[in-house]
């Protein structure tokens, strides 16, 4: 049979204008697949026009998935491909810096609305086409921020830590239909959430931060491979991971709030 007549795997990729979001689909598309990409951000075009470079179809999506319209509109385009999806990267995130009770409730409400009720949204309208194929691969973007509370960044931590959870329990519900779920747990990265996230004067913003390409590399490969979760292969990433795993509730909070408090704010307290 003629190779040329068998359509390319599409993936869509959230929050893929910047970051380890445009890295992964910048992968993506070296391996052979057709993309749909998304980001609220102005520059979604230019980035979409970039990763065409790679001889693969993309689409540009703007959308903002902290509303349900928002989510209901790509959907919409993505259906309206008239394409089955193979891969489903919701990878698309914000954060909000600071003590809890100075940050304002609207950017707690918007972290929570993009890093969780977003992932969900999506997931319960694309996902069950995937299962009725048979086949399909999905990476949720959680952090090793997630295997600890969360000081002076509570919602993003906690939201990290739903969207680890949720991987797992629909990963271990699918684990017969033939299509895989992996959590990513990447480290601090070189990217602009902490700027977004108003993070700059903390810790962990001066502190060394992984590539993101390399973090998307591993991600990329975990996901095709089906693998359970994908702990980025770095010193810091895996030492964060492990604390998480060693620490009791209250030391890895104490830890977590040493890296990312407000340096103006001096030391936390010893515990």
């Amino acid at each position: 049979m003629d190779s040329t007549l068998v359509p390319a795997p599409l993936a869509l990729v959230t929050g893929a204008s910047s970051g380890i979001g445009l890295e992964i689909a910048t992968r993506l598309a070296e391996l052979g697949h057709d993309l749909v990409v998304t980001a609220e951000d102005e520059q979604l075009s230019l980035v979409a026009d970039g990763l065409t470079q790679h001889g693969r179809a993309v689409r540009a999506v703007r959308a903002d998935l902290t509303q349900a319209a928002g989510v209901d509109a790509l959907v919409t385009d993505v259906v309206g491909t008239g394409r089955p999806l193979d891969v489903l990267v919701l990878n698309a995130g914000r954060g909000a810096g600071g003590a809890f009770l100075d940050v304002p409730l609207e950017d707690d409400l918007a972290t929570i609305a993009l890093d969780v009720v977003a992932p969900v949204r999506l997931a319960k309208a694309l996902v069950p086409a995937m299962v009725a194929r048979g086949a399909g691969r999905v990476l949720i973007t959680s952090s090793v921020g997630a295997l600890m509370p969360g000081p002076y960044y509570a919602t993003y931590a906690a939201s990290k830590a739903f969207d680890l959870s949720f991987a797992q329990a629909l990963r271990y519900e699918l684990r017969d239909t033939g299509v895989t779920v992996t959590a990513l747990l990447p480290g601090p990265t070189d990217t602009d959430f902490f700027e977004r996230a108003g993070m700059e004067d903390t810790r962990v913003a001066h502190g060394g931060k992984d590539d993101p390409a390399d973090v998307a590399r591993q991600a990329v490969e975990g996901l095709l491979a089906g693998d359970e979760k994908v702990v980025v292969r770095s010193l810091r990433a895996r030492g964060q991971a492990a604390a998480g795993a060693l620490l009791s509730d209250g030391a890895g909070a104490a830890v977590q709030a040493r890296f990312v408090e407000p340096l103006e704010r001096g030391p936390a307290p010893e515990r």
